[in-house]
């Protein structure tokens, strides 16, 4: 298997003229930890997490710089600086995070896991042609175990089956947002991820059930109110 059979191909994203209130917001009703941001070309130009907006001046959790005079002799004026665009920053541009580790849809999961675990990251977009084609996290890792599928190469039909799906889930109005993944294995199509009304719950699967060639589903997708949970990492 490769990330392009298990990203997750309908990817969050913001722009980085957005504010930094709407990208809290964005991830909130999303239920997401961190999402890429996309320049109007379609470039990704950064990924802005939760890490990046801890340390805010609104809470009052900007780091202090109080430092001694040696530590401030080491880390010089430009980390300070930082510090301060962190916290005081209005748009995303300001407080994202530049430099981004990213994979080809072609790298194997081997591979990716050993980059998530070398880097300390959590996700991993996949570029296609310096383009964004989706987004490995550690959950997709784990759909896949939980999934019961054997992680060697799947088949030629179950790789078309899976594109079948995601495209029918996508070209439903109601589909909002498309799952957080897909994993087929046999013919079977797993379903993950988290809907928000019971409606779109029995839709998604319906639609999936009505792909040619799906020989059956099985549905691992939650109903949760986003207003009421917290957001889920990923």
């Amino acid at each position: 298997m490769n990330a392009a059979d298990v990203m997750t191909r309908s990817v969050i994203t913001i722009d980085p003229d957005c504010s930094v209130a709407e990208a809290a917001k964005r991830m909130i009703d999303t239920r997401i930890s961190g999402m890429p941001v996309v320049d109007a070309q379609g470039n990704m130009v950064g990924l802005i997490s939760e890490s990046d907006l801890l340390h805010r001046t609104e809470m009052g959790t900007e780091r202090r710089q109080r430092r001694s005079w040696w530590l401030a002799l080491i880390a010089g004026p430009t980390n300070v600086a930082d510090d301060y665009v962190k916290s005081h920053g209005h748009k995303v541009s300001d407080v994202m995070t530049e430099s981004v580790v990213t994979v080809g849809p072609d790298i194997s999961l081997d591979e990716i896991v050993r980059t998530l675990e070398r880097r300390h990251i959590k996700r991993l977009p996949v570029l296609d042609n310096g383009k964004l084609v989706g987004i490995v996290t550690r959950a997709n890792l784990l759909h896949v175990l939980a999934s019961a599928a054997d992680v060697q190469a799947p088949s030629a039909d179950d790789r078309t089956l899976r594109e079948r799906v995601l495209d029918a889930l996508a070209a439903e109005r109601w589909a909002s947002r498309a799952p957080e993944n897909v994993v087929v294995k046999d013919g079977i199509v797993h379903l993950w991820g988290s809907v928000s009304s019971e409606s779109q719950h029995h839709a998604m699967r319906i639609a999936a059930e009505s792909v040619p060639g799906v020989k059956g589903v099985v549905d691992h997708m939650a109903v949760v109110n986003p207003i009421a949970d917290g957001a889920v990492a990923w």
